[in-house]
């Protein structure tokens, strides 16, 4: 569920909205995995953090721009 910036850039708030809302989904079901020791795979909460990160910042340019 990697997202590219330039592919985040592409779309519009609405969808950026969504996108962000997926990925928080992700991140708390990783989050319970991680805490009942069902996640092998750690790197995925440090994936999805910055994937929220990147669209958040992708949400604030685009509040500014208009």
């Amino acid at each position: 569920m990697k997202s590219r910036a330039k592919e985040l850039r592409n779309k519009n708030s609405v969808e950026l909205q969504q996108e962000l809302l997926e990925l928080l989904r992700a991140q708390f079901g990783l989050r319970m995995q991680h805490a009942t020791q069902q996640l092998s795979n750690t790197s995925q909460l440090n994936n999805i953090r910055r994937d929220i990160a990147r669209t958040r910042t992708i949400l604030s340019q685009k509040a500014r721009q208009s």
